[in-house]
């Protein structure tokens, strides 16, 4: 029946300030949570947790202008120490440049993103911009391009003819990397592997929340979630997607 569909979410919507917000609850209230060099087996055409590359593999694609302009701030303060590739970006003529089809995208080299610091690093495989924030003492999801901090989430917007906004925070899907989603051997927001938090991500992506929706609606949002306790939820459809004898797939 019905019930039975793959991809079966639950969802709230509500009314703030004029805007209408749709939260994807099966995600939300879910236990998933970023694995990145804990098993994760990246998005290339097969399995490569050694590689330790996670979502990096293929680069970062900016949003526009501003957000380059925001990331290169960062950069001038990555160190040699913090930046396996700092030097091979200053000979390449900087880490993010324009390419044919006109997108500002971080360069690749030796097979992922530039920004990458590989497991053979002084600071072990991970985010050059995400190691320096911590190591700052500051949020990595300021240092980081959007689309890098956002992952897993995805916020769409529509506007209808009266001009009244519709914002919709969902999990990132496969299709949200166009033709190219298909072919990742891993996407992690559909591997049980991935649902292993304590906590929900309502709780542990709280800034990122925040940062792509505003406080007002993260807040409304808790108080629904409140109002349910999370064992009320179907679980996610990675979850069902288990071996029935709760063995790993």
């Amino acid at each position: 029946g019905p019930m039975d569909s793959d991809d079966l979410h639950e969802w709230a919507s509500f009314d703030l300030d004029g805007n209408t917000y749709l939260f994807d609850l099966t995600f939300l209230a879910s236990n998933w949570s970023c694995i990145f060099g804990a098993g994760c087996l990246g998005v290339l055409t097969g399995p490569a947790p050694e590689l330790v590359q996670g979502c990096c593999s293929y680069g970062a694609h900016f949003t526009g202008k501003k957000d380059r302009k925001k990331v290169e701030r960062y950069v001038e303060r990555l160190t040699d120490g913090q930046w396996q590739f700092k030097a091979e970006a200053a000979e390449l003529g900087g880490p993010i440049y324009k390419n044919d089809d006109g997108d500002i995208v971080s360069r690749v080299v030796d097979g992922a993103c530039i920004f990458l610091n590989r497991p053979d690093s002084p600071m072990g495989a991970g985010c050059s911009l995400h190691a320096a924030a911590l190591e700052a003492g500051e949020r990595p999801l300021d240092w980081k391009p959007e689309v890098c901090w956002q992952l897993p989430l995805r916020l769409d917007h529509h506007v209808d003819d009266n001009g009244h906004y519709t914002y919709t925070l969902r999990e990132w899907k496969r299709r949200d990397w166009g033709e190219g989603g298909e072919e990742f051997h891993w996407w992690c927001t559909e591997g049980p592997e991935a649902f292993v938090d304590a906590q929900t991500v309502y709780v542990t992506l709280r800034d990122e929340i925040v940062e792509l929706v505003g406080e007002g609606p993260y807040e409304q949002l808790g108080s629904y979630l409140q109002a349910r306790t999370t064992e009320q939820f179907r679980p996610h459809p990675a979850l069902r997607r288990r071996a029935p004898d709760g063995a790993r797939p």
